[in-house]
């Protein structure tokens, strides 16, 4: 008999459900080593605004993808699939297993169904659609890709310059719509599934959003990104292009109060944690658990453990 395929664990969901409690409870358990799929920790400096895991959680359990790149790099989902299978070749050879945690969708479904070779990025039409973007803004582009792939802007991040422009360029240069080409184009993966997403109802999470800004303001948010900004970081970075971040940015420059800015940051990531529930939503292999207040993590964690 063949041996079975290497299996990856999965745990995601919508921001502030509870994931890395969990992830932590889950990967102790298990003997796992955490691969982070945040699109945010990977930037070394960006710690309280992408509730980044705190030194005494990192040295608890390995982890891989926090902290590798600097601010003014532009990490992508195409070079977080490349590390990401290094990471899993190693992880397995040590005999131990992999939990992928977090929700950066985009990521998540990098790893469980791999990246296609799209088309190299033409430099002047990516100059063009960034004209674009400074004459018309954002939603213009974003509306060129509703009309081109209705599929691809159901999901997309319509937020995220760099995700709209590499969407509407694929578009542009191949006559194709990006989500058909990826189907297409998909490589085979040598390793078994199984993903486990977190939910909440909504008015419970939008609870525990609120309570997480505060209390990232009070552990030094402001601080965290005037160092950023007096320390040469360009507000138009990709990386700072982020909740939390920008907002703070705007403060800073004097445009908000602090009051206006921090309820800013929960507006926004309230909506930011709604887009993330519609992509997964589309996601049918994951296995949903329902967390709330009385259940603490290593329950959930159990749970999972006896599932797989």
């Amino acid at each position: 008999m063949n041996s079975p395929r290497p299996q990856i664990l999965i745990l995601t969901g919508p921001t502030a459900s509870g994931k890395t409690a969990v992830g932590l409870a889950l990967a102790a358990m298990l003997r796992a080593e955490i691969i982070s799929a945040d699109s945010r920790q990977v930037y070394r400096g960006l710690d309280i605004g992408t509730a980044k895991p705190d030194a005494e959680e990192l040295a608890a359990v390995p982890h891989h993808g926090i902290d590798i790149c600097d601010p003014a790099e532009t990490y992508t989902v195409g070079r977080f699939f490349s590390q990401a299978q290094e990471w899993i070749r190693d992880i397995h050879a040590r005999g131990k297993r992999v939990l992928v945690l977090g929700g950066s969708g985009l990521y998540v479904r990098a790893v469980s169904d791999g990246i296609f070779d799209g088309p190299v990025a033409d430099p002047t039409l990516r100059a063009e659609l960034e004209e674009r973007i400074r004459r018309e803004g954002l939603p213009a582009l974003v509306e060129d890709v509703r009309r081109l792939d209705p599929e691809t802007a159901a999901v997309i991040d319509a937020q995220n310059p760099v995700r709209v422009i590499r969407a509407l360029e694929v578009c542009l240069l191949t006559g194709k719509p990006f989500s058909a080409l990826r189907s297409d184009r998909m490589p085979a993966l040598p390793y078994d599934f199984r993903m486990f997403g977190l939910r909440r109802e909504r008015p419970a999470l939008n609870a525990r959003i609120d309570t997480r800004v505060d209390r990232m303001m009070a552990a030094g948010l402001v601080e965290e990104v005037r160092a950023l900004i007096e320390g040469g970081a360009d507000p138009a970075w990709t990386s700072l292009n982020t909740v939390g971040y920008k907002e703070v940015i705007v403060y800073l420059s004097q445009l908000m109060s602090i009051d206006q800015a921090t309820e800013a940051i929960k507006r926004n990531t309230r909506q930011y944690a709604r887009r993330q529930m519609t992509w997964f939503r589309k996601e049918s292999r994951l296995e949903w658990l329902d967390a709330d207040e009385t259940t603490p993590p290593e329950a959930l964690a159990d749970r999972i453990a006896r599932m797989i």
